[in-house]
């Protein structure tokens, strides 16, 4: 069973405060493309929240599952750990909510390079990484975060069995590696949905 943990708890600071899942691209907000995309490679789906108010923003959406942090102020650390403990599946694709074009072939390809890894996680060179756009295994996840002191998700990823996807290697399902786009800011919200109208466009890997 192949499961799927969006994270959607972040506070928005550099969108003004602002539910980046509502942000609309293309007709649909965020978490209706992200839901989208995700159906057809996962069989379960389930959004962390920071808190159970935040939860009933998404009451409307079918077929997934909600629910709150349980370590509150963890920050994605915090997510992962109820996000794990919440789904079925021994394989997680690990997904941020501000990330409105994930390509499901690429997500695909991501469950398929994990084998016996612990985590299948993109790779821009030896500095940058996607892990929130990788997928782990969730008895890994859970026995790190059963006892860890740093919130670091590079960190976490360090003492993994780690299989390293160079980005490059992606480009045959997704030439434009659009799928690592993420909107932080409400400038870039504005820069995407007037790209969009002129045509292909590029993306800008995460940090």
């Amino acid at each position: 069973m192949k499961s799927a943990v969006v994270l959607a708890g972040g506070e928005a600071r550099r969108a003004n405060g602002q539910e980046k899942y509502f942000f609309t691209y293309e007709g649909k907000t965020f978490i209706e493309r992200l839901i989208d995309s995700l159906y057809g490679v996962v069989d379960e789906i389930v959004i962390v929240a920071r808190s159970p108010i935040q939860c009933s923003r998404f009451q409307t959406i079918s077929n997934i599952t909600c629910i709150s942090d349980i370590r509150q102020g963890k920050g994605p650390i915090g997510g992962l750990h109820a996000g794990s403990l919440a789904v079925k599946g021994d394989l997680i694709f690990v997904s941020a909510c501000d990330m409105p074009c994930i390509d499901p072939r690429v997500v695909s390809y991501l469950f398929d390079a994990i084998g016996t890894y612990d985590v299948a996680i993109p790779q821009w060179n030896e500095q940058m990484l996607e892990p929130l756009h990788a997928v782990y295994r969730r008895t890994a996840l859970l026995s790190y975060l059963e006892s860890h002191t740093s919130l670091s998700l590079r960190t976490m990823i360090q003492t993994m069995h780690a299989r390293y996807v160079p980005v490059d290697d992606l480009r045959a399902l997704d030439p434009d590696l659009r799928t690592f786009t993420n909107i932080n800011k409400l400038e870039e919200l504005e820069q995407i949905n007037i790209s969009s109208k002129r045509g292909p466009w590029g993306s800008s890997p995460k940090v």
